[in-house]
């Protein structure tokens, strides 16, 4: 029945198997003459991703003090949670769509529509290890006089900050991998390359742009990484 209503055809797909081995064919080899064209789309892409993270993180954070049941009113927390788990629902592309429409083609709207995709994910996993947060230490400094202020910033903060750090960093890898996705319906970058030498049949240029994100990705990837068991060895050590 599955396949009926998605109209599975093997023999539609051992002809596809076998045209698509014929296209990669055309892919290659890269054209690296190209490469020199390609810098300046690489770099707009891991701007577009670290504004887009370090903003979407501000965000991330604020909706996730809104969100945390022990230090917000159950209307704010159910105001901030439904907005979470909104966003997680909508699909990146769906909002840089809309923001193509208000705002026109370029990088802003791809960090706008990143920005807020943060807010779905961060947001609930911040919210999730504030609540982790030892609730007598909470009460301790309450008791003592610390306003809401005072107890976010000396107890929530540095409770939280490894896992703040931690998870950032790792949304800054699927920002990598997204902007090149948004960059190809309008956000510019090397998606908006990759696109683009499709669209002229440029295959050979497609493949080194394609090289270029794999590059991207793993880079970025190593550098999360690397920060990633900085933080979690000097968490340990404590």
């Amino acid at each position: 029945m599955s396949m009926l209503v998605c109209n599975v055809s093997l023999g539609a797909l051992s002809k596809g198997i076998v045209d698509g081995i014929a296209f990669l064919g055309e892919m290659f080899p890269p054209d690296f003459s190209a490469l020199p064209d390609m810098i300046y789309p690489a770099v707009e892409t891991i701007m577009i991703s670290f504004l887009a993270t370090f903003f979407g993180a501000l965000l991330s954070f604020f909706f996730a003090l809104a969100g945390a049941s022990n230090i917000s009113p159950m209307w704010l927390k159910s105001i901030s949670r439904f907005f979470m788990a909104t966003e997680r629902a909508l699909p990146e592309i769906i909002i840089i769509l809309l923001l193509v429409a208000a705002l026109g083609l370029g990088p802003f709207p791809g960090v706008i529509a990143l920005a807020i995709g943060c807010i779905g994910m961060l947001g609930r996993l911040f919210s999730d290890a504030i609540e982790e947060v030892n609730a007598k230490t909470i009460e301790s400094v309450q008791s003592a006089g610390a306003t809401k202020i005072q107890v976010i910033q000396y107890v929530i903060i540095p409770e939280i900050l490894p896992s703040l750090i931690s998870n950032t960093l790792f949304r800054f890898e699927v920002n990598t991998r997204l902007s090149v996705l948004l960059g190809a319906v309008g956000a510019g970058g090397i998606g908006y390359e990759i696109f683009y030498s499709f669209q002229l049949l440029e295959y050979e240029r497609a493949t080194t742009a394609i090289l270029v994100v794999l590059l991207l990705v793993f880079m970025s990837e190593r550098v999360s990484d690397y920060f990633r068991k900085k933080i979690l060895s000097n968490t340990k050590l404590k």
